[in-house]
């Protein structure tokens, strides 16, 4: 490039502005460009440069300039004939074609720089689609910037706020897009800027007020956007349905939960349709003011129709479940009726009826525990069975776990049942006793092991006197102390024994033979030992024998054979006289009371000593007493003015200092 000398005259267009050229590059570049290029005046006192490589750098905006100007009255044409152009017509002609091509590089905000290199392929399909593509990114970020705009203008929002909601509206943006666009064909409109008419449909579409509003109703950016999106343009449906949902009690903050988990078609539904569904629920035991509960949590409902949402509540009511339960049932897992396939709930039905449970039992089963028909078969009753068979429960030991603690067949196995079990084998359980204790109890495989065993079976052995030896046998035979309080129930026991004089370690081996011993109540505890120690007249020790004495009902039992025992002269143990039934407790007095007679009549020793070996049942005469190894019953005869001296009764200091 050749500058001109402090002393060569400036070229004509220099001195006079155009009107109808606008430079969009730097005007002293152009300059520079335009004095080397066409108007070159020789300096005599300086050598020519060599011949430099056509500029690219502004080449259009030169080449519309060099237009322009080859339409002006030449101001000086014998100058610009002594000075020719020392560019040859192939470059004139490359320039010129570049000004004309239609796809030429804009010059304006936001348009797209086309790189000169990619000229050559303007015509392959490929860039032609990516060119078209990176257009549609370039207006809707231009579209995102308007509705930001509008955001802030209209709606008072913060610039954060608009930001993060823009983002979530790609679909709504692209609807924008196109509506602005048809506006062109508007005769209103026609000459309108795409700013403009962008801006227009965002103001009339009302969506920045909805965003207000849905806000307001505590729902968060990303569902409002999503709302906004799925409504297709149609913003006056998303208000709509939300007060519907108001309509039939479901909270603020739910409201955008179940707008948006609804389904891509809620939002065309009409009210009607709506409102028939709501009036068939309610039909079939599920409340007006739980609807609101049902649909927040199971907002797939809204998607069915009416005949759908029939064919589910009626897979429910052929089992047997009456409309109360129905109810009842929809309320505490509401995903029961409208979250799972029918295929699914009807392979989760026979699943359950291989237990050995009839279709009116899984009908109860479910209604009691719907969450049920939440499990997967291969992943969670599946793995669960086998390894209840592996410990040796049986199918009926099954079908009792899953009718007494339906919960169970809903935990995790891997998490929840497994470390309990590893637990009970290291306290001393053998697996055929866990199997067993499991069957027996199995609400304890749902209890926490850290929250509720595992400080049940410390206090045992601590505050209860329960050695190490016998803590195992302890939770085998008496697994329902793992479910009791340790503060309301199990201290509040241990303190009561202990205050009758029973030693720690005597009472931890009455725990041991009796594990129930702690789970009754005070109340049932004290008339019982009141009754022993002060009408029966038996000393403590007794009691310490027989810790079973206080399973038994003291109106039903133990006073009406302690009565019998009275009436016939006869003192049993605790053993014999309460853990009979009633006729073999006649049978044994019977026996008893005929020894005795024969014994007044004259019957030798010898007679007697051979009907003791014969009937074991049969005792000594007055006065003899044998050992437990011997007989299973103490029998002492006595007068009826020795039975009124025998059953003096012993002061409460006496009875309590016995051990």
């Amino acid at each position: 490039m050749v500058l001109s000398s402090p002393l060569t005259p400036l070229p004509f267009h220099h001195h006079h502005y155009h009107p109808h050229i606008h430079l969009h590059q730097n005007a002293h570049s152009i300059t520079k460009f335009n004095t080397c290029c066409f108007h070159e005046t020789p300096q005599p006192h300086h050598h020519d440069p060599p011949d430099l490589p056509l500029r690219n750098h502004n080449s259009k905006s030169t080449a519309l300039l060099l237009q322009r100007l080859s339409h002006l009255p030449n101001p000086n044409p014998s100058h610009l004939q002594q000075h020719p152009d020392p560019h040859p017509s192939g470059h004139k002609a490359k320039l010129l074609e570049r000004s004309l091509l239609r796809k030429r590089t804009p010059q304006f905000p936001g348009s797209i720089s086309l790189d000169s290199s990619s000229l050559t392929s303007l015509d392959d399909e490929d860039d032609e689609h990516r060119m078209i593509m990176r257009a549609l990114e370039i207006r809707r970020k231009v579209t995102a910037e308007i509705f930001k705009e509008v955001m802030r203008t209209k709606g008072k929002f913060g610039i954060t706020y608009a930001t993060n909601l823009v983002e979530t509206l790609t679909e709504f943006l692209d609807y924008v897009m196109v509506q602005a666009a048809t506006m062109k064909l508007s005769p209103e409109f026609s000459s309108s800027t795409y700013n403009f008419r962008a801006k227009t449909v965002i103001e009339d579409s009302e969506v920045v007020p909805c965003i207000r509003w849905l806000k307001h109703n505590s729902l968060s950016y990303p569902q409002i956007g999503k709302l906004i999106c799925l409504s297709k343009g149609d913003i006056g449906s998303i208000r709509r349905l939300a007060l519907w949902l108001k309509s039939i009690h479901v909270k603020g903050r739910f409201i955008g939960v179940a707008l948006v988990k609804a389904g891509d078609h809620f939002l065309e539904r009409s009210n009607e349709e709506l409102d028939e569904i709501v009036e068939y629920l309610e039909s079939n035991g599920v409340r007006r003011d739980w609807m609101g509960c049902v649909m927040s949590r199971c907002p797939q409902l809204l998607s069915y129709s009416l005949e759908e949402v029939k064919t589910r509540a009626g897979f429910y009511l052929d089992m047997g479940i009456n409309d109360k339960d129905f109810g009842t049932m929809v309320f505490d897992y509401p995903r029961v009726l409208g979250y799972y396939t029918l295929d699914e709930m009807n392979q989760k039905v026979d699943y359950l009826k291989e237990f050995g449970l009839s279709a009116e039992d899984v009908g109860k089963l479910l209604a009691f525990r719907p969450q049920l028909m939440g499990c997967s078969i291969e992943e969670r009753w599946k793995p669960l069975v086998k390894y209840l068979y592996y410990h040796g429960i049986t199918r009926d030991g099954m079908r009792r776990m899953l009718i007494i603690k339906p919960m169970v067949f809903c935990v995790d196995l891997d998490k929840t049942i497994v470390p309990k079990v590893k637990f009970f084998q290291d306290i001393g359980i053998h697996d055929d006793a866990i199997g067993k204790m499991l069957v027996k109890f199995p609400p304890l495989l749902t209890y926490s092991l850290y929250k509720k065993i595992r400080p049940v079976v410390i206090f045992l052995m601590t505050k209860a006197g329960v050695s190490e030896r016998d803590i195992g046998k302890v939770i085998a035979l008496g697994p329902e102390l793992l479910g009791c309080s340790i503060v309301n129930k199990l201290e509040v026991n241990v303190k009561y024994f202990l205050s009758l004089g029973i030693h720690l370690r005597v009472l931890g081996e009455m725990i041991a033979d009796f594990p129930m011993l702690l789970r009754y109540n005070i109340d049932v505890l004290r008339p019982k030992y009141r009754y022993l120690r002060r009408t029966m007249v038996r000393p403590l020790q007794d009691l310490i024998e027989f810790p079973r004495f206080f399973s038994y009902s003291l109106e039903g039992r133990i006073i009406p054979r302690h009565k019998v025992l009275i009436e016939n002269c006869i003192n049993l143990k605790l053993r014999y006289m309460l853990a009979s039934t009633d006729e073999e407790f006649e049978e044994r007095v019977k026996a008893i009371v005929e020894r005795r007679k024969r014994f007044e009549s004259g019957v030798t020793s010898e007679d007697v000593s051979n009907s003791q070996t014969g009937d074991d049942d049969e005792f000594p005469v007055k006065g003899v007493m044998l050992d437990e190894s011997e007989s299973e019953v103490e029998l002492t005869m006595f007068d009826d003015g020795e039975s009124e001296a025998e059953s003096t009764m012993l002061d409460d200091s006496d009875s309590e200092a016995e051990l």
